[in-house]
């Protein structure tokens, strides 16, 4: 891991928790501007893991200037919320359930790669969170992406990640990454932020679910 990077492109763990704690409505909506935000705090995370990772933080960066587009587009009231874009898309026809069509950059089929992308990041930062000092992340990383991601990928790809996972670096590692301080602070934190992390992943999935929309093509 380099240490030339900018401030501005360190992973910083507290702005993920801030901006997933600022996710949900009082409604239990989730805002996707915020959503977007913790994504880009992810995504620094995956970049200070090397190149290894490039092919899932570049298609992530993609997904994300799609929605950034989406809401500051002249329809962009219509995606505050992922409950408002779904009614919105639904109700235009702008999301086809039987193959990706004209609307290959809809802000659900996009908004759905992301969403499997952080039920891996979840399920490994929880590993890492309970794991013991001489836990392997290798192992951590590739049970996550096996529970996860890993029905969605082709072959080539999921052989290129199991042999990713292998040059991961050890756990003491990870949670210097975080720049948050002490191991107990990142562990703490990371109690914080998981759970905030879930409760956005379940109300996207059961949304989904809801709409028969977990697996757009």
């Amino acid at each position: 891991m380099a240490d030339t990077v900018s401030d501005d492109q360190k992973f910083c763990l507290k702005e993920v928790l801030d901006a997933f704690r600022l996710c949900l409505s009082e409604n239990r909506e989730v805002y996707l501007q915020h959503y977007v935000a913790g994504w880009r705090g992810l995504i620094k995370f995956l970049n200070t893991l090397g190149s290894v990772f490039g092919f899932i933080s570049k298609d992530a960066v993609t997904k994300i200037q799609i929605l950034v587009h989406l809401l500051n587009g002249e329809n962009g009231s219509q995606y505050v919320t992922i409950q408002s874009m779904v009614k919105y898309e639904q109700g235009n026809e702008l999301v086809d359930l039987t193959k990706r069509g004209n609307n290959q950059e809809s802000g659900c089929r996009t908004l759905l790669r992301l969403h499997r992308a952080l039920r891996w990041l979840e399920l490994f930062l929880d590993r890492l969170r309970t794991s013991s000092e001489d836990g392997k992340t290798s192992v951590m990383c590739a049970d996550a992406y096996n529970e996860s991601l890993a029905k969605y990928h082709p072959w080539v790809i999921r052989k290129a990640a199991g042999m990713a996972f292998c040059l991961l670096p050890g756990r003491q590692a990870f949670l210097e990454i975080m720049n948050v301080g002490s191991s107990e602070q990142v562990v703490a934190m990371l109690g914080e932020a998981i759970p905030l992390i879930s409760e956005v992943y379940q109300i996207t999935e059961v949304l989904y679910a809801q709409h028969n929309m977990l697996d757009l093509p």
